[in-house]
């Protein structure tokens, strides 16, 4: 059964099919008559009654998202990770791919060796790694090449982010895609603070404090304004483990010469 457009998630392993399904119910709170689809280890597993259909996912690997992707019954998908949580309706988001055959935002930390990596290409700072937990698509024969492409040059590349391959394949393509504004994948959660009331509608958090209790850190999140929380914490230690000025542009500079992750890379250009 075809549709036109639909979300899907990817899950292996019970912790993460927990995610999911609060991922899930989060969304179906906005958007209950969107179709909703699970590819998981586990077809079996109780409450997944928020998911439209369940895939079996056979042999799970590291990224099996990557095929996933390319067997969606929608004829214009929405993917999003498990540690996300919806917070408002996505309104006409899916009419971005009436212009492009995806859309996908900048992921954060890009002062960071981990973000500014590629495997082959050299690109400038401003164009970084781009988050893929979040990543809005056609099911298009181009689009699905270009998915296919990505799973096999991941598999042979041998690193453990993916990425790292998709930053150098938008480098290189000719597929049209777009650069969503952050509020549909708000990783730095705290902006939320620092937006006037007319700036956005925040509508999908995505935030790795949603996985801490699967790493014996505190317990688990399942409320934004926990998270919210959990995210001004965060923030707050990450100032204080470094010495910076009482100026609000040089002590980013401050920061990072402090930090051994923020030197020249590999694969990445040097500003002149």
């Amino acid at each position: 059964m075809t549709a036109s457009n639909g979300v899907i998630y990817v899950a292996s392993g019970p912790d993460y099919l927990d995610l999911a399904r609060q991922s899930a119910a989060s969304l179906k709170a906005f958007e209950p008559d969107l179709p909703v689809d699970l590819y998981a280890d586990d077809v079996n597993a109780p409450d997944l009654g928020m998911f439209d259909m369940i895939h079996l996912v056979k042999n799970p690997e590291p990224r099996s998202r990557l095929t996933c992707m390319t067997q969606t019954r929608f004829e214009r998908t929405l993917f999003l990770d498990a540690d996300t949580l919806i917070v408002g309706r996505l309104g006409d988001l899916f009419d971005v791919l009436e212009r492009f055959e995806f859309a996908i935002t900048h992921d954060v930390r890009r002062a960071s060796n981990l973000i500014r990596q590629g495997l082959e290409e050299r690109t400038p700072y401003a164009f970084p790694q781009h988050n893929a937990g979040v990543f809005l698509y056609r099911r298009s024969p181009g689009m699905i090449a270009f998915l296919n492409e990505w799973a096999a040059r991941f598999k042979a590349a041998g690193v453990n982010r993916d990425q790292i391959i998709l930053k150098d394949m938008m480098w290189r393509t000719d597929l049209r895609f777009y650069v969503l504004p952050p509020e549909f994948n708000l990783r730095r959660v705290t902006e939320l603070d620092a937006w006037e009331p007319m700036d956005v509608r925040p509508t999908i958090l995505h935030s790795h404090r949603l996985m801490d209790h699967m790493r014996g850190i505190g317990p688990r999140i399942s409320d934004y304004k926990k998270l919210v929380e959990a995210e001004r914490e965060a923030l707050a230690d990450e100032w204080a483990a470094v010495t910076v000025p009482d100026d609000p542009i040089a002590k980013f500079s401050a920061a990072q010469a402090q930090m051994p992750e923020a030197a020249p890379v590999p694969g990445q250009r040097t500003e002149s």
